[in-house]
């Protein structure tokens, strides 16, 4: 059964925070949906190229940006509608039911149940594991990370200072150790003491560097030897602000090891709009958590419609009025 992320805000303070960042990182594309579209007077060709144009700018991608302007143009004849109005709500609506569609809780219930983050260097992956540790303690639970990227002595010691801030043990090697054995030691730590789920931080792996991909798969290896059925959740973590590259590169993760959803960071600070839509469209994966900050509360679930609704912002239209 899917875990839910933990809100860290069961009032509604993580929903108003993500609504004010995805506001900063999507205005440039909504004041293009108010100057560009809600200038003409119907839903004609121009219209259509100028949404084409719009979303391609805001990173969505060529193929998936023609994709949804083609929909678009069915679901208006379907609906009747032929104002721009209309056109965003019914937009929104489609979006919205596609996204829906996506179960995007933590699958949290092993014994312990292992999450395996995985991604580029400068993603954002040590980070995001802290975050994540720091959100489950908050919510009741009691995981243990380990420290897997062993490539990197720097990364090691920002874990550990991370995980301390979160108050979550973490199981560490020296640098250069075998990082299956770090897993390995992790796991056994977790069973002994009762902790879960597990949060494995791994290096950062270049796409074209099979040899360290070879050994992340390694990992997923040891991890379902020692626990079958595991790990559950394989998050690629993905930084907003280098686009296409990055999509690029998790289609290797996928080939590789499988992913099971997406961690967005930095989202606050890009001006790539469409950057979650080409994400959720090219690797068919869901974007489960997304980054905001650099703080310890500054990672959460990803709320589709606090998404769209700054996205889409503008007058919005009973699609059939």
């Amino acid at each position: 059964m899917g875990v839910a992320a933990p809100d860290p805000a069961a009032t509604g303070g993580w929903r108003r925070r993500l609504s004010a960042q995805l506001e900063r990182a999507t205005g440039a594309f909504g004041g293009q949906v108010r100057s560009r579209l809600l200038v003409w007077q119907r839903l004609d060709d121009d219209f259509y190229e100028t949404l084409l144009e719009i979303l391609i700018s805001a990173d969505t991608g060529q193929p998936l940006a023609e994709a949804i302007v083609d929909d678009l143009r069915q679901r208006a004849v379907r609906a009747g509608a032929n104002r721009p109005e209309q056109g965003l709500a019914l937009l929104r609506d489609a979006l919205l039911g596609q996204m829906r569609d996506r179960a995007r809780g933590l699958d949290l219930d092993g014994l312990p149940a292992v999450v395996l983050a995985v991604g580029v260097n400068g993603a954002g992956k040590t980070t995001t594991v802290a975050k994540l540790a720091h959100q489950l303690r908050a919510s009741g639970r009691t995981p243990l990370i380990a420290a897997a990227d062993t490539y990197r002595a720097a990364a090691i010691e920002q874990l550990q200072v991370w995980a301390e801030r979160a108050q979550v043990p973490v199981v560490a090697h020296r640098p250069g150790a075998d990082p299956g054995a770090v897993v390995f030691d992790s796991l056994a730590a977790a069973q002994a003491r009762g902790c879960s789920p597990v949060l494995v931080d791994t290096a950062g792996r270049l796409h074209t560097r099979q040899p360290l991909m070879a050994e992340l798969a390694k990992i997923v290896r040891v991890i379902g030897r020692q626990l079958p059925g595991e790990p559950r959740e394989v998050l690629i973590v993905l930084d907003a602000t280098t686009g296409t590259n990055a999509v690029a590169q998790a289609r290797s993760f996928q080939e590789w090891v499988g992913i099971t959803g997406a961690v967005v960071t930095k989202l606050d600070g890009t001006a790539r709009a469409g950057y979650v839509l080409r994400v959720e469209g090219e690797l068919r994966v869901p974007v489960k958590l997304v980054g905001v900050g650099e703080g310890i509360d500054d990672l959460g679930p990803f709320d589709p419609e606090t998404y769209l609704t700054a996205l889409l912002r503008g007058p919005v239209a009973d699609p059939a009025g």
